[in-house]
């Protein structure tokens, strides 16, 4: 049987860091993954997270049997005060649940597999772009695909206009996939009044909105990122969310993640989570514990909390500063492209406008790895790789 099979095609971005690894050039780049670096390209461990791993050593909680299918119950309240608010009235009323999953990208599988339990017939909705593993998540749940304008490439700004025209002919039932903050792959964002408007077309349509939100704090600050959620949740309608802390705590490698859903009453919440704990059950019985330990301990020892604030802060600082740092020096480069507008994005992304003609000439040349869609990560850019870096992308425009 096996004999017959030919190569599944490389992820296109973690198959983009396999190549990356083999490329023996000290001088390569690697814009591919999302994963945070310092100046000197390190992903840092998080001095919170240091402490909690000490005070969870004294406690010896590293023994013991399987979690429950929805995670640690303090880790999931942290979860939903984190998403709302502390004094949102989802917590204290029951409408919002949370289970744990094994990182964001588990939260997403986790409410597909939902999706198509409740609603078999129902089509998914996603912006074009999107996150390249959306499309595989939901596929292989089984659910139908479609897509609403989001980024136009000419003008290198949000579609909103057209965005808004398409979902208006999103039927009752259906799933809109939003991007809570940070969109990868373009960092472009509703503004305040947009994911308001947002809001008020889901109410009116009767679409139920899936949120992403995977870099929460990685945006305007945790809060500020948190507005359209929150926008959603303020009229009263179902929703889903699927959360992840691997950015803003450092966790890539703990996968620490989120699926809550959100009802109408606490009764119709707990009917859903039953559901919830179906698919979680078929797909990998319950979450690991050890990152979920991690993360509850921080936010709920107030000293812990605020290093945390303070180290997101850092992190979203310093890639807003990289930001502002490539647009001076592809000014200083060239005059062949403007690239300002990278510098009013958010997040962890930004597409480059580059071909995928132009990604794979700069990859050979100068090895420096980008995703063929364009997209380079900015937290991926130092201080040192930063010229490098512009010289050659200045050299395939």
């Amino acid at each position: 049987m096996f004999e017959s099979l030919q190569p599944a095609p490389p992820d296109p971005i973690l198959g983009l860091t396999e190549a990356f690894k083999e490329d023996p050039n000290p001088a390569k780049i690697n814009l591919g993954t999302g994963i945070y670096t310092d100046d000197n390209g390190k992903t840092p461990t998080l001095e919170c997270i240091s402490r909690a791993e000490k005070i969870l050593a004294e406690k010896s909680t590293s023994g013991g049997g399987y979690l429950p299918m929805t995670g640690l119950a303090e880790y999931d309240r942290s979860v939903i005060e984190l998403l709302f608010g502390a004094d949102h009235e989802l917590g204290a009323s029951g409408r919002a649940l949370a289970a744990q999953t094994p990182g964001g990208t588990g939260g997403l599988r986790v409410a597909a597999d939902f999706i198509a339990r409740m609603n078999p017939g129902a089509k998914l909705w996603m912006s074009d772009p999107t996150w390249a593993n959306h499309n595989g998540i939901f596929t292989a749940a089984g659910l139908e695909l479609g897509t609403y304008p989001y980024y136009d490439q000419e003008s290198r700004t949000l579609a909103f206009d057209e965005m808004v025209a398409a979902l208006k002919n999103v039927p009752a039932g259906d799933v809109v996939l939003f991007h809570a903050c940070c969109h990868n792959p373009s960092g472009m964002d509703p503004t305040p009044a947009q994911w308001e408007e947002l809001a008020e077309l889901a109410a009116a349509q009767g679409f139920l909105p899936l949120l992403d939100f995977a870099y929460q704090g990685f945006g305007d600050g945790l809060e500020e990122d948190a507005f359209g959620l929150r926008a959603f949740a303020a009229k009263g309608i179902e929703l889903l969310v699927a959360s992840s802390f691997s950015k803003n705590f450092g966790l890539y490698n703990q996968r620490v993640g989120a699926m809550t859903v959100v009802a109408t009453a606490a009764e119709a919440a707990q009917n859903a989570m039953s559901h919830v704990k179906l698919c979680i059950r078929t797909n990998y019985s319950n979450p690991p514990a050890h990152g979920a330990r991690l993360v509850a301990t921080v936010l709920a020892d107030s000293e812990l909390r605020t290093i945390w604030e303070q180290d997101v802060t850092i992190m979203r600082d310093r890639i807003n500063s990289m930001r502002r740092l490539f647009v001076e020096t592809m000014a200083a480069k060239t005059d062949k492209a403007d690239f300002s507008f990278v510098a009013t994005q958010r997040g962890m992304f930004s597409f480059s406008g580059l071909s995928k003609e132009q990604v794979l000439e700069i990859r050979e040349k100068h090895s420096v790895y980008i995703v063929g869609s364009g997209r380079i990560s900015i937290a991926g850019i130092t201080s040192s790789n930063i010229d490098p870096l512009c010289s050659a992308l200045a050299s395939v425009l």
